[in-house]
């Protein structure tokens, strides 16, 4: 009977010495961080994210994603996640102020998802190529005949006409004067594009598709086409198909401009379409808004820069290692 009171006093400490080095001293650390800035006050990181990506963060929760990807750059001493492209710095503690709760993710079946949305082609890659070039094979707008026409040779005042002797000063140098420039009502004048001119402009509006005609890497048609589709991207994925977030509806005049570009034995026949559901546009929009990249004083970044170009493939999945 006389060891129960020890026993008791040693379980108790027990209990508050973690609770104080797990929970109270890191709270008192980190618990009350602030978005970084500059002195100007403009530059600042992180920021809260928009309401699609908000919902699309429920959805990402809701269906498991955060069970076999992380959200957690380790650092180079611990790990290779920066040497396999993951990021350009390890995670810190500010990157997750306004998550509640941090999907840091507990296993990685599939690679690391923190700068995922860094990945995502850049406004260079989405460029739609020059209206005058056009994509191959596509037929360029008719010239009008004024555009034709042989310029006119400039005159100088050797060859110009002379004035007529009657004519005062003024209005020689009137006659000599080169044409005032088109004015707005001048401008607008000009006959809207042709058909064809049209046609054009919308064959090049569809700037995350490439030269082979499958959408870029990590853009938004890549993401619904990797969640509805996974082995259409990798072909020996083990990520589950997403396709309940996805409608087939018959097409009633024109394809959706979202309409999901499938090939093969997935691809639905002419008078039907894929395209994404409300749920399934938040989810990329998430997935697209994930940018770990930001420089923080307290995490040292590598000496790739933050605005490296994304990679042509897509980083190794790496094998299921708990953390």
């Amino acid at each position: 009977m006389k060891g129960i009171a020890p026993l008791f006093l040693g379980i108790f400490a027990t209990f508050a010495f973690s609770w104080v080095g797990l929970a109270l001293i890191p709270n008192y650390q980190i618990g009350h961080l602030d978005p970084q800035s500059d002195e100007e006050g403009t530059d600042i990181y992180p920021v809260p994210k928009s309401g699609m990506a908000e919902r699309g963060r429920q959805i990402y929760a809701a269906n498991g994603c955060m069970y076999c990807h992380s959200q957690q750059v380790r650092a180079d001493y611990a790990s290779s996640d920066i040497e396999r492209k993951w990021g350009v710095r390890r995670s810190a503690p500010r990157d997750y102020i306004f998550e509640r709760p941090a999907l840091i993710g507990k296993t990685r079946m599939g690679p690391d998802l923190s700068n995922i949305g860094k990945r995502a082609p850049s406004a260079d890659e989405n460029a739609p190529p020059p209206a005058s070039a056009g994509p191959a094979g596509s037929p360029t707008p008719a010239a009008s005949p004024a555009a034709n026409a042989p310029a006119a040779p400039p005159t100088s005042p050797a060859t110009s006409p002379p004035a007529s002797p009657a004519a005062s000063p003024a209005q020689a140098l009137a006659a000599n004067a080169p044409a005032p420039a088109p004015t707005n009502a001048t401008t607008a004048a000009v006959p809207p594009p042709s058909a064809n001119s049209a046609a054009t402009s919308a064959t090049s509006a569809d700037t995350v598709v490439g030269p082979s005609g499958a959408p870029i890497p990590y853009s938004a048609p890549w993401h619904h086409l990797h969640l509805y589709s996974p082995r259409t991207i990798t072909q020996d994925s083990n990520m589950p198909a997403f396709r309940f977030l996805y409608e087939k509806r018959r097409v009633n005049g024109e394809r959706a401009a979202d309409a999901l570009k499938l090939t093969g034995p997935d691809a639905p026949s002419d008078e039907w379409e894929i395209v994404p559901t409300y749920e399934a546009r938040c989810l990329v929009a998430y997935l697209m808004s994930l940018d770990q990249s930001h420089p923080l004083t307290e995490a040292k970044s590598t000496t790739m820069a933050a605005s490296s170009p994304a990679p042509a493939t897509p980083p190794a999945p790496a094998k299921e290692e708990k953390k």
